[in-house]
């Protein structure tokens, strides 16, 4: 891949593929990373099939250390990755106070910390090659603003994302172009979404798709749903 290239988590299916698609559209190549392997290895080879340039890599998001050696497998290969899409998410039931202590885990690992660990196993890269764009898929239901509707382990988890967009876009030195920004899809039809959602994946990918190709001179460390910035 000598052209720019998307990783997006979480890619086999339902909005994640949609993503990929839509930057492979676009001309960027796409690494799907999925835990997975079958499904992830059936998505990249669907879109090979459709003429784009794309692989898979096998990322479980919520295993410490995953991020890191996702990153050197590509590096191996000559893989630098310049758009990081963090779409792998879960969302279990439950409130503050009934959720089991396994689903907070596994949310928290999955949703923010698997995020976060990946910013960190690529974000300096791109600072270093002076490119890179930043989409971390959050929700409504993580809005302080919007009143934190929604299971309390998602809720909480996508808040967290949230905040760590805001200081990962701090982090970001002065002049350089990186950008960190974050959206809700909305509802979407999807696995996670139901059948009666209101947005398909390729409309729900519409917001990601805009954060992942922004010009220099676009938005940096926001919240943003269809195309538009929404409270924190």
């Amino acid at each position: 891949m000598t052209k720019r290239v998307a990783l997006v988590t979480g890619a086999n299916r339902g909005l994640g593929l949609a993503i990929a698609r839509g930057l492979a559209l676009r001309g960027l190549g796409v690494v799907i990373a999925a835990r997975d392997v079958a499904l992830g290895e059936e998505a990249a080879g669907l879109l090979r099939g459709e003429g784009h340039d794309a692989r898979f890599v096998e990322f479980d998001v919520a295993r410490p250390g995953a991020a890191r050696a996702c990153a050197a497998e590509l590096l191996a290969f000559g893989v630098y990755v310049d758009v990081l899409v963090n779409n792998a998410g879960i969302e279990p039931p439950g409130d503050a106070l009934t959720a089991s202590d396994e689903d907070l885990r596994a949310t928290l690992e999955t949703n923010f910390l698997g995020a976060w660990f990946a910013c960190r196993a690529f974000v300096l890269s791109m600072i270093e090659r002076g490119y890179g764009r930043v989409v971390n898929v959050t929700s409504d239901f993580g809005s302080f603003g919007l009143g934190l509707k929604g299971p309390a382990p998602y809720s909480v988890s996508k808040a967290a994302l949230n905040a760590v967009t805001v200081k990962l876009a701090q982090a970001i030195p002065a002049g350089v172009d990186v950008k960190v920004n974050a959206l809700n899809p909305g509802w979407v039809r999807t696995r996670m979404g139901g059948a009666d959602a209101r947005l398909s994946p390729e409309e729900g990918a519409d917001t990601a798709l805009w954060l992942a190709t922004l010009p220099a001179d676009g938005p940096h460390g926001g919240f943003f749903q269809e195309r538009k910035p929404i409270p924190w």
